[in-house]
Formats: C-alpha cells, structure tokens, sequence
C-alpha cells in the first residue's frame, strides 16, 4: 500500500487544473490520468501539456478504472453534476471552490457522499499552507488565550478581461477568506454585515470590492477585505493576509514573504505559496484516499460558508446585518 499511486482525473481543463497539474508532478503519490474539458480545443492542448489521457465525455472518466479519484475544475454551477456522476460511480471527489451555488445543492452532495462512502473534499486550499496550519494550532492549542478577533484581508487587481471570466469577488474570493477564518479561529460566523462596490471596471456589472464584519460564535469579531480594485502597495501590503489576535499573543501570515518577479494567471506577480497550497491540499487529498484520515475541511464547513455567503448577500442587498442560521 505504501507504494501505491492513486490515479487521478480532471474534471474541467481550465486555468485552475494547471495548477492542480503541478501539484500532481510533484507528489509521489499520485498521478494524473487524463483529463476531460467541455471545449474539445482546449482538453487536447491541456493533455498535450499534461502527457496525459484526452476524454471524450465526463462519463469516460469517471469509467476509467485506472481513475481513483477526480478533481472537478468545472464552473460552480456545475459542480454539483460532476461531483454527483463521479461518487455514485465509486470515485472520491476534491471539488473547487465555490462548491456550488446553493445551499441546497451542497446538502445534496453531502447526502450523496454519505451514501457512497467515498470522500468529497472542498477545494480550500488555503487552510493547507503550512504558515496557517502552524497558526491553527497554536490558536487551538490556547497558546494564544482567548481570541479576540480575526482579519484576512485580499487586495490583488485583477484586469478586466480576467475578472469578466470569473464571478465577482464575493462568490470567488470571499469564499477563500471566510473558511480560513473559520479554520483559524475554529469558529463558525453567526451574524455578517457587508458592503460592496464597482470602483475600477466600466464593462462589466461585477463587484469589485467587498468588505463585511462578522460576530463569531466565540464571541470574537472577524473582518474580511476581497478586492480586485487595487494592489496595496503599501510597505507591509495586505495583498493577501490573515492575522489573529488573542488576549494572550497574535499570530499573522502573509503571501509577500515569497514572491516571484512574473506574472502569474491573474496576478502582476507570483506568489510562491498559493502553489504551495495546492500541492500541499492536493498530497492531503491523496493521503485521504489511500490511507484514511480527517479532512482539514469538511462539507459542513463549505455548507457554513454558503449559507455566510448568502446571508451576505442579503445584507448587501438590504443593508441590514444578518444572523446565519
């Protein structure tokens, strides 16, 4: 068993499953197959990239017996579909984030999942930086005493060619701040108060910026930034940053203390660690598979996450605060 890879599939060929790609060259244990995409054009020169296996349909994947497990890089609205085809036919799942774009749609793949008795992993890749799980310890362990409040703040801007593609920051980046909240406190959000606004793009009707206050269930006070308007270029910028603050110390991390001078997909630069957590979340998703073991993040969490997400949304809409339930 030691020696064994687990075979994967993709999903969805698009920009995310070149990262994912990279994770898999450099774990020992794992290896992609081949990989299926909705555009023809697009999943041959990707597995012409990859070395790896062009499927025809979704169904050949998941059919495929050297497939052991699949990583959906589809768009949200879809996730669901692929995550549902893939487990029934016996296959673990990592979905990316945003899971999906409901509540119940996510309720649906959890019922799913525990009816197959195969994992299905959320795609929150962040929490799988080492920085951060060294944070989440010392928090869980006390060493900070009781927590006060949390921050995990983005500001990287995005062009608007790029973000035409991508939904607006809501749904694509304050999904990624607010579960590493939740990890790093180990608190749930209980009531969100949001504001959003368009400060850069002309073409396009996508927010921009959000920022939203949340009470935790800890009683600590959370506060979350997701910006595509503006880098901060700042001497010490939060492009992207999480620092917890405890009566009894503080802990902080940040991507600027590795950055590469190119470009990266959507950033003016390379930073360094978001590879590091998909490879570091992709070699956890393999471990989980062939050995066993407790997810860093569970369905319930994502189920939380949208149900904090789409209590945002009303609070924007209606500019009122909002209690999660």
């Amino acid at each position: 068993m030691l020696d064994k890879k687990i075979g994967v599939g993709f999903i969805g060929a698009g920009e995310v499953s070149i990262l994912h790609g990279i994770a898999l060259r450099e774990i020992p244990n794992a290896q992609l197959v081949g990989l299926w995409n909705r555009t023809p054009e697009r999943a041959v020169r990707r597995a012409q990239e990859e070395h790896c296996k062009r499927y025809e349909t979704a169904e050949e994947v998941v059919k495929d017996p050297a497939v052991d497990a699949l990583i959906i890089n589809t768009n949200q609205e879809t996730h669901l579909k692929y995550a549902k085809l893939a487990m029934e036919a016996g296959k673990h799942v990592l979905v990316e984030k945003p899971l999906a774009t409901t509540v119940t749609d996510l309720e649906e793949m959890k019922a799913i999942a525990e009816k197959t008795g195969v994992l299905c992993i959320p795609g929150h890749n962040m929490i799988h930086e080492e920085s951060i799980k060294r944070a989440h310890k010392i928090v869980k362990n006390g060493d900070l005493g009781k927590i006060v409040s949390c921050y995990v703040m983005y500001n990287i801007q995005h062009s608007e060619e790029r973000a035409s593609t991508l939904p607006g920051v809501v749904r694509h980046i304050f999904t990624h701040n607010l579960y590493t909240m939740m990890y790093l406190t180990g608190s749930k959000p209980v009531r969100v108060q949001g504001f959003k606004a368009n400060l850069h793009y002309e073409n396009i009707d996508k927010e921009d910026i959000t920022l939203v206050n949340l009470e935790l269930e800890n009683g600590a006070l959370g506060h979350i930034c997701s910006s595509f308007a503006a880098d901060d270029l700042a001497p010490a910028p939060w492009t992207y940053t999480a620092k917890v603050i405890g009566l009894g110390g503080t802990t902080h991390y940040t991507y600027n203390d590795w950055v590469e001078v190119k470009k990266g997909i959507s950033h003016s630069h390379t930073y360094t660690a978001y590879q590091a957590t998909i490879t570091n979340e992709d070699q956890y998703f393999a471990n989980l598979c062939l050995y066993g073991g407790s997810p860093l993040s569970t369905l319930d969490d994502a189920i939380w996450c949208q149900k904090t997400t789409e209590a945002l949304e009303r609070s924007i809409a209606e500019g009122i605060t909002t209690e999660i339930h």
